[in-house]
């Protein structure tokens, strides 16, 4: 770790800090992911989100069946056609996730130093001495000593909600722990986390299986975010899960690193992955709390340096009750920011938050105020170093596309692309202004009948930071012919125009190809 992977603009002026923020059509350079549930899944609350800046929509199969999720899904069809924002869909596995369940739904009282006893036995009841749990193997799996954590929600160590327990005895089956700190569990499920102890259980289940392939299928995923991935090998059995699920083949994998053994094997998990989701919750229990910020560090250092999008979880969790975020939390937004991240995912803030709308809002405002400081330049030439010389040709032309524009003082670059590579390439140089990206469709055919590509390659540009997807018209070609053809590229600025980003006489780059040979052009607008 160098101290110089602080990228801040220096100095900052002080006056800045009572300027007033400004308003833009797009809030910020930095993905918003929300998580939609109980408070957050109307059409109209989903609008509110939509407007507020989330660019992604995460339904987390933990909890809740396909149809509830399918109606909520449905509500985001409608919200994405009232307020014509692109939104994408991320499924969230469960994978080898413990729970303990509690069919009473009753409140269940903890208090410190008792007993209390888990047991893989689901048809006993719930109570303060006795908590069943969906796997048996945690007896074979833990040992006196060990630690256990209980809780609706993962757990900030401060909340009652959630409860810290140490293993006294293996019984059989049953596990005897001792209960460090009095705490009431309410609802009917809540997560097990045995902090640094393997669990023998496939990371893609057959329950999750199941549900990629009727939910997923039937409503074309764009990203399967992969519960507690641990392996390499984890990503590529997926992958090839999704591959023999027809369109899915196109499904973007994000790796979400949850414990120390995905940790341990990060760097072949990025090779393999699509992109990151650090999930701090459970990380948080299974490293000492001084190391996770060493870790989102080094992590996101990484992802930006390989061009795949990191996305952090667990920033604002105070804000699933009120309006406001703490101070740290409101500075570990930011300090994500300045590190590099793509994304920031929000959980229990939107899923059961009571301010979902404003909860999306805060947390774009401060990203927008982070990015305005971000060391661009400090950045751009470490991402060029890693590289190293010689640069392969779409690389060269992403990084001399990206100085050009920050050298002209360009207010946008326009890319146009039907991978979306070359695109997220030029997002990988976080170049200061937005990444129009302009994703051509490419018509294909099955031998029965005709269909167009473009759609998911637009809407996974979504968790790329900086990067604002268009989808072309497929019968308009890239740039005109002559003065009576509409061409994209002509669409493209009217786009840029109409939303405030591009203004007579500013200046815009272009990144296409033409023929053969990839092309990085210099345009200045007239009025």
């Amino acid at each position: 770790m160098h101290s110089s992977h602080l990228l801040l603009e220096e100095p900052i002026r002080m006056a800045s800090v009572l300027e007033p923020s400004k308003s833009t059509f797009f809030p910020a350079m930095t993905k918003i992911v929300g998580t939609l549930g109980p408070k957050s899944r109307s059409a109209e609350i989903i609008c509110g989100c939509l407007q507020a800046g989330m660019s992604v929509a995460r339904f987390d199969f933990s909890w809740g069946d396909a149809e509830y999720h399918q109606e909520t899904l449905d509500n985001l069809k409608t919200a994405v056609k009232t307020t014509k924002k692109l939104c994408a869909v991320m499924l969230d596995t469960v994978g080898p996730e413990l729970q303990v369940l509690n069919k009473s739904e009753h409140p269940i009282s903890l208090k410190a130093d008792t007993s209390v006893v888990l047991t893989p036995d689901q048809d006993k009841e719930a109570n303060s001495n006795l908590l069943p749990i969906n796997f048996s193997g945690l007896s074979k799996a833990v040992k006196k000593g060990d630690t256990i954590f209980i809780g609706q929600y993962l757990f900030t160590g401060s909340e009652t909600t959630s409860v810290w327990l140490e293993v006294t005895e293996v019984d059989g089956e049953d596990v005897v722990c001792l209960i460090k700190n009095s705490s009431t569990l309410a609802g009917s499920l809540y997560t097990l986390h045995v902090s640094q102890i393997r669990i023998d259980l496939p990371t893609l289940t057959d329950k999750d299986k199941e549900v990629i392939s009727t939910w997923g299928v039937r409503n074309n995923i764009d990203f399967l975010s992969l519960s507690y991935t641990r392996h390499a090998e984890d990503v590529r059995h997926a992958r090839e899960y999704l591959s023999n699920l027809g369109d899915l083949h196109q499904t973007q994998i994000f790796a979400k690193i949850e414990n120390v053994e995905g940790l341990t094997h990060f760097d072949e998990i990025l090779q393999e992955a699509d992109g990151i989701l650090l999930s701090r919750g459970n990380l948080g229990i299974d490293l000492p709390p001084e190391k996770v910020f060493l870790f989102q560090k080094a992590a996101v250092y990484k992802c930006n340096m390989a061009g795949k999008p990191a996305v952090i979880t667990r920033v604002v969790d105070s804000m699933t009750d009120n309006l406001r975020p703490t101070r740290a939390e409101a500075t570990d937004v930011a300090n994500a920011v300045l590190d590099g991240t793509d994304g920031i995912l929000l959980g229990a803030e939107t899923l059961r938050g009571l301010y979902p709308v404003e909860t999306i809002s805060t947390v774009g405002k401060i990203c927008a105020e982070a990015e305005k400081v971000f060391n661009h330049d400090l950045y751009f030439k470490k991402a060029v170093k890693f590289v190293g010389e010689p640069m392969t040709h779409l690389e060269s032309i992403a990084s001399s596309a990206v100085r050009a524009a920050i050298k002209v003082k360009a207010s946008v670059i326009i890319c146009f692309t039907s991978s979306g590579r070359a695109a997220r390439l030029i997002a990988k140089y976080r170049p200061t202004m937005p990444v129009i990206s302009v994703v051509i469709p490419r018509l294909k055919t099955n031998k029965i009948h005709w269909t167009f590509t473009g759609a998911f390659e637009a809407r996974q540009s979504l968790l790329v930071r900086g990067l604002f997807p268009m989808l072309a018209d497929p019968r308009h070609p890239a740039e005109s012919t002559n003065a009576t053809n509409e061409s994209v590229l002509k669409v493209a600025l009217d786009h840029g125009k109409a939303s405030g980003v591009i203004k007579p006489h500013d200046r815009v780059v272009v990144c296409q190809k033409v023929g053969d040979a990839s092309v990085v052009k210099i345009l200045e607008l007239e009025d």
